[in-house]
C-alpha cells in the first residue's frame, strides 16, 4: 500500500502556482508522485491533485495546515488533504434491482475499491442474501408516501452512526428529499440508467425504445436537489439496432451500470474528482 499525501488545491490561476506548491513539498522532504493540474473555464480557474511519498516528509500531516496557510493566503487557495492509505466509509442504497451492489460488494472484497462497506440500506428485502454473504448489516426501511421524512430520518440516524463518508445508490429506485441531500452534499453518487441528459426519470429503457435510439448508455452523477441534474462523473454507451426489444436494452444497459458506477465510485474515493459549477475535473 502506497504511502502517500494527496492536496486537491483551488483558486484562481496565477503564474508561480505549480512552483510555490511544488517547492513546498520539495523543501519539505517529500517526493511527488504525481502532479496534475487543470485550468477550467474562459477565466481558467486552476485546478489541481499533487500526490508525494510521504517517507522523509518532515512535517507532520496534523501540523500541515499550519506550514501550508502562507502559501494558500497569498494565492486565495481553497484545499483539501487527505492520505492513500484512508479508507472512505461507504453506505450503499438499493432497492430491488442487485447488479450494481452485487458489482460493488465484489470489487470492494478483492480489494479495487480501497473503502469499507459498513451498511446497506434498502426499501425492499430482495438483496439482503449478497449482504449476508459478505457479512454486512442489511437494513430494510420501507418508504412510502406518508412515512417518507420518518424513514429518511431512520436512514439519516444510520448513517451518521456509522460514520458515512459516501452514499452510493445503486439503482435505490427512491428519489431522496432536499432534506437529506443537504447532510451529503457531494457525497452521494447515483447510478441512472440512461445517458443523461437524455431520458431522465423513470423507465429510460421504454422511453429509449420508443424513441427508436441506435447507443443507450448510462450515467454516473453527483445527487443535487434537481432530480438526474448533477454533476456527471462517468457515462457508458452502446449500440443497438432494430433487432433489439426492450429486453435487450435492459440486460445491455446492466453491464453499462455496472462499470460506470465502479468507476465514478473508485475515482471519488481515490481523490479524483473535482467540481467546478456543475462539471467534474477527473484526474485519471
Amino acid at each position: 500500500m502506497k504511502n502517500s499525501a494527496i492536496l486537491l488545491v483551488q483558486c484562481p490561476d496565477r503564474r508561480g502556482l505549480d512552483a510555490a506548491i511544488a517547492d513546498f513539498i520539495y523543501w519539505h522532504g517529500g517526493d511527488i508522485l504525481h502532479f496534475e493540474q487543470h485550468q477550467a473555464g474562459s477565466e481558467r480557474f486552476y485546478l489541481a491533485r499533487i500526490e508525494w511519498d510521504l517517507t522523509g516528509f518532515e512535517v507532520d500531516l496534523k501540523d500541515f495546515p499550519k506550514w501550508f496557510t502562507p502559501i494558500a493566503e497569498e494565492f486565495s487557495i481553497r484545499w483539501r488533504i487527505t492520505t492513500s492509505s484512508h479508507r472512505p466509509r461507504v453506505a450503499i442504497f438499493v432497492s430491488k434491482y442487485d447488479h450494481c451492489l452485487v458489482d460493488l460488494l465484489y470489487r470492494q472484497r478483492n480489494g479495487e475499491l480501497a473503502c469499507e462497506i459498513p451498511l446497506i440500506i434498502s426499501n425492499h428485502v430482495d438483496a439482503k442474501r449478497h449482504a449476508d454473504f459478505h457479512g454486512i448489516p442489511y437494513h430494510v426501511i420501507p418508504v412510502t408516501k406518508e412515512n417518507k421524512p420518518q424513514a429518511e430520518q431512520q436512514e439519516l440516524d444510520l448513517l451518521r452512526e456509522n460514520k458515512i463518508e459516501l452514499v452510493v445508490l445503486a439503482r435505490y429506485m427512491q428519489v431522496l428529499s432536499s432534506d437529506f441531500i443537504r447532510h451529503f452534499p457531494q457525497q452521494i453518487i447515483n447510478i441512472h440508467h440512461s445517458f443523461l441528459p437524455a431520458f431522465v426519470g423513470a423507465k429510460p429503457h421504454h422511453q429509449a425504445f420508443e424513441r427508436g435510439v441506435k447507443l443507450i448508455g448510462a450515467t454516473a452523477h453527483y445527487v443535487t436537489e434537481v432530480l438526474d441534474d448533477g454533476p456527471i462523473i462517468e457515462q457508458g454507451v452502446a449500440r443497438i439496432s432494430h433487432r433489439d426489444a426492450l429486453d435487450d436494452l435492459v440486460e445491455k444497459g446492466r453491464e453499462m451500470e455496472r462499470v460506470t458506477l465502479c468507476r465514478a465510485v473508485r475515482w471519488h474515493i481515490e481523490n479524483r474528482i473535482m467540481l467546478y459549477g456543475n462539471k467534474t475535473v477527473i484526474f485519471e
